[in-house]
C-alpha cells in the first residue's frame, strides 16, 4: 500500500508547488483514491509531475469541509468523469473562521450523481475504510477555536461533526490518515482501534498541534508510546516546530511529510 502526498504546506523538489492545503493519492489493491483536494488545483500539476494519472483515480474522499482540503475538487471533477465523491453531508454547511472570513465551500452541480454521502465506516478498497464517527472521549485534544459554522442563519462553534478519516487494515495491521484531526488525532486512534484492535503501523496526516501547549503535546507524547505506532507523518495543521518537538521526543520514527512523499504502509 503506498501513500502519496500530492500537495502540503511544504516542498523540496523544485517542479513541485506547495501550499496551505493538503491532499493524499493512496494506492488500494482494486482502488485508486484520493484524500482530499488542497486549496487549490496545483495538486494536479503535482501529479502530473510524479506520473501520477488522475483520470484513472477511482474514488475521492473528503475529510471535512474547509477550503485548504477541498479548494481543488471541482477542477479535479472537470478532467475526472468516473470517480465518486465520498464526504459527510454536514461538510457543506457554511463554514468561518471568525465571523466574516467564509472558509468553507459550496456545492455545486458537478457532483450531481457523483456525491455519496458517508453516514457509517464505508469499506471503499479491501481494508481501506472511511471512518465518520469519532466520538470525542478527551475533549483537551480536540482543535476546533476560533472555527463556526451557520446553522439556521447563526454562527456557533464549530465541533466538525463532518469530519472522517481512513483506516487501513491490511497485514493484520492498523493504519491511519487524518487530514486535519479537529476531533483530535487520540481520539481519532481511540476510535479507529476499537473497530480495529491491531497493532498500529503508520499515521499519517495533519494533527493541528501547531498552538497546542507543552502539557497538550505531552499527552499526545504518552499516548504515542502506549499504542507504539511504526511511524507517524506529520503534516500540513501540526507546524514544523510541533514536528520537531515530536521528533525530539519521539525519535525518528516521526518524520515530516512533506509535498511528493511517498510512504509505505502495512507492509
Amino acid at each position: 500500500m503506498r501513500v502519496i502526498t500530492l500537495i502540503e504546506n511544504l516542498v523540496y523538489q523544485k517542479d513541485l508547488f506547495a501550499e496551505h492545503g493538503l491532499s493524499f493519492y493512496i494506492e488500494g489493491l482494486h482502488q485508486k483514491i484520493l484524500f482530499d483536494t488542497g486549496q487549490t488545483d496545483s495538486f494536479i500539476h503535482n501529479a502530473a509531475v510524479l506520473g501520477i494519472d488522475l483520470t484513472a483515480i477511482d474514488a475521492v474522499v473528503i475529510s471535512h469541509g474547509h477550503y485548504d482540503h477541498t479548494g481543488g475538487l471541482y477542477s479535479f471533477l472537470k478532467i475526472n468523469k468516473k470517480a465518486k465523491v465520498f464526504i459527510k453531508k454536514e461538510a457543506f454547511q457554511p463554514k468561518y473562521h471568525g465571523p466574516e472570513k467564509f472558509i468553507g465551500v459550496a456545492y455545486d452541480q458537478l457532483l450531481d450523481k457523483r456525491i455519496e454521502y458517508v453516514q457509517e465506516k464505508t469499506e471503499i478498497d479491501d481494508g481501506i475504510f472511511i471512518m465518520p464517527d469519532i466520538p470525542v472521549r478527551f475533549p483537551e485534544d480536540t482543535h476546533c477555536r476560533n472555527f463556526q459554522v451557520k446553522i439556521n442563519d447563526k454562527l456557533v462553534d464549530d465541533s466538525f461533526e463532518d469530519e472522517l478519516y481512513l483506516a487501513i487494515t491490511q497485514n493484520r495491521q492498523l493504519s491511519v490518515i487524518s487530514s486535519c484531526s479537529h476531533r483530535g488525532i487520540i481520539n481519532i486512534m481511540v476510535a479507529a482501534r476499537a473497530h480495529f484492535p491491531m497493532p498500529v503501523d503508520t499515521i499519517l496526516g495533519g494533527f493541528h498541534i501547531r498552538a497546542s501547549l507543552d502539557n497538550q503535546l505531552e499527552t499526545l507524547v504518552k499516548y504515542f508510546i502506549e499504542i507504539s505506532p511504526e511511524a507517524i507523518g506529520v503534516c500540513h495543521c501540526s507546524g514544523v516546530e510541533k514536528f520537531a518537538w515530536l521528533q525530539r521526543h519521539l525519535g525518528n520514527k516521526v518524520f515530516y511529510n512533506h509535498t511528493g512523499k511517498a510512504v509505505e504502509v502495512n507492509t
